[in-house]
């Protein structure tokens, strides 16, 4: 036996190569133990990947055979060919050029007549063979790529993992069908949202009644260690995913995400256009309508937070002249509500904008009763009035334009603000870090309110939503109830802005007639 040797046979096995036979775990196995036969070697250990891409060297017999050349139990490595080792030419190249030598590791590719201990024409050649390799693993992995994404535009589902709500047909596994236990879970997540619940409450609920989060729910079927973590904890994210996720009205979506390149696990999001949708691929769990309801009424509720008093407008009441959230604030010292303009709370020492202070409960008197005019009037079949009161009321594209105006303005002013805090920075007003910390938020407000702008020069503004019976269905109900829900004022009102000279601009969901 030859003794100078101890050797390791490391043989890998991809999904890309399953179904060539001569690569299969078995036949490099066998190709190996013949060759160690003739040349009468020592094996020490067997290293096996199996379903493991040579693109990276993330695999775990790799790590272990490591690990056994730095404690000294092997010095020498035998694979079929090169491409067994790894298919990434700057990583191979590394090992065979570099690590190997440095630890005195004799490696051998059969196939490739590759021998590092042996001066011969094939060791020159072994960085070619790298790169044909390489750009052998690039090939399969544009050819997969491709194949996925003509698969999902056929409809097919083609992901590992279900969407909650629903489990693969066990008859087609590209077709999805529902399950009932966790589409029971999502009908509610989507009837709480109707009645105008944040994330944050709809999370809160659903871990209060104990039903089980879409995490612990398959942790609790896989692995039988985690069910003291049977329910689990709902999160706002969790929710959100749920409510704004297309594929409950029947459709597939996906490519929402893609890999950075071949030889990297780690994956980037892909602009919401670039999805591949299909409709009507499997059965629905929400209808569309109600579907379409949802993404009206979450700007209304996202930014809302859990507070200990309820407030009928939180959450739809928005600056006139700024176009930022207004919000409601509770005072102890006199035991009322009012309203402040979120953006001159955050920067009011920059003048960006004003207070906007009024009485919480007068405001929302006010707002309701002009509210009930308007809708006794739509009820009539008479035309609304230019202004009611010191409330008018004006179609979404003069709302849209007015927001674009007002954001333009107001990154004007914000650049001059920037401006303002580098003179106070010079005359020692404020130091270094507060003014880059001022700098650095203004320079993201100029961003977002230039994402804004864009947002809304791009947008099409689809009028009627909700039709005309649904619309008299809730006046109805507004004008009949004495105590009214959160749920109802939002199914008739958009936005309400409120200006620093106490008008107010109300946006209901309905098509007005002037």
């Amino acid at each position: 036996m030859n003794n100078s040797f101890s050797v390791g046979l490391y043989i890998r096995l991809s999904r890309d190569d399953g179904n060539v036979e001569s690569d299969s775990i078995v036949s490099q196995r066998s190709l190996l133990n013949q060759y160690v036969k003739e040349n009468n070697y020592n094996v020490i250990d067997e290293y096996v990947d199996d379903g493991f891409t040579g693109t990276n060297f993330d695999r775990p017999a790799f790590k272990r055979m490591i690990k056994d050349i730095k404690l000294g139990k092997i010095n020498m490595i035998i694979t079929k060919d090169m491409s067994r080792l790894g298919r990434d030419y700057i990583g191979t190249g590394e090992l065979i050029e570099k690590y190997f030598p440095n630890n005195n590791i004799r490696y051998i590719a059969i196939n490739d007549g590759i021998d590092t201990f042996i001066d011969n024409t094939n060791n020159d050649i072994a960085p070619f063979k790298a790169i044909m390799n390489d750009m052998y693993a690039k090939d399969i992995s544009k050819k997969v790529k491709t194949s996925l994404h003509s698969r999902m535009k056929d409809g097919l589902y083609v992901s590992g993992r279900c969407p909650f709500g629903y489990t693969k047909d066990p008859n087609n596994k590209n077709h999805l069908i529902i399950n009932d236990e966790q589409a029971d879970t999502v009908r509610l997540i989507f009837d709480l949202a109707l009645q105008g619940r944040t994330y944050h409450f709809i999370a809160q609920e659903l871990t209060k009644r104990k039903i089980k989060t879409p995490a612990s729910y398959y942790n609790y079927i896989w692995n039988k260690k985690c069910i003291s973590q049977k329910y689990g904890v709902w999160v706002d994210t969790t929710v959100k995913t749920i409510l704004t996720n297309q594929i409950y009205v029947g459709d597939s979506v996906q490519g929402k995400t893609k890999k950075i390149n071949y030889k990297l696990k780690k994956t980037i999001k892909n602009d919401p256009k670039d999805y591949i949708i299909v409709e009507n691929t499997h059965e629905a769990i929400i209808d569309r309508d109600t579907f379409n309801h949802v993404q009206d009424l979450l700007p209304k509720n996202v930014k809302r937070p859990e507070k200990k008093r309820f407030y009928l407008l939180d959450g739809l009441l928005y600056c006139g002249d700024c176009k930022h959230r207004i919000t409601i604030r509770y005072q102890n010292k006199t035991g009322r509500s009012y309203t402040t303009c979120d953006y001159y709370r955050t920067y009011y020492k920059y003048h960006v904008c004003t207070t906007h202070t009024n009485n919480y409960q007068l405001l929302e008197k006010v707002i309701l009763d002009n509210i009930r005019d308007v809708c006794k009037k739509f009820l009539d079949k008479n035309k609304i009035k230019d202004f009611i009161g010191n409330i008018s009321f004006s179609d979404n594209s003069l709302i849209i334009k007015k927001q674009i105006e007002s954001l333009e303005l107001l990154n004007k002013k914000l650049t001059e603000n920037i401006d303002k805090a580098y003179m106070d920075r010079l005359k020692g007003i404020i130091d270094e870090d507060q003014y880059l910390r001022v700098r650095e938020n203004i320079k993201k407000e100029i961003e977002n309110n230039k994402s804004n702008i864009d947002t809304l020069k791009n947008e099409q503004i689809i009028s009627n939503k909700i039709d005309n019976k649904k619309i008299e269905k809730y006046i109805n109900e507004f004008l009949s109830i004495d105590k009214l829900s959160r749920e109802l004022i939002i199914n008739l009102v958009e936005k309400i802005y409120i200006y620093q000279d106490k008008r107010i601009d109300i946006i209901f969901t309905f098509q007005n007639t002037k």
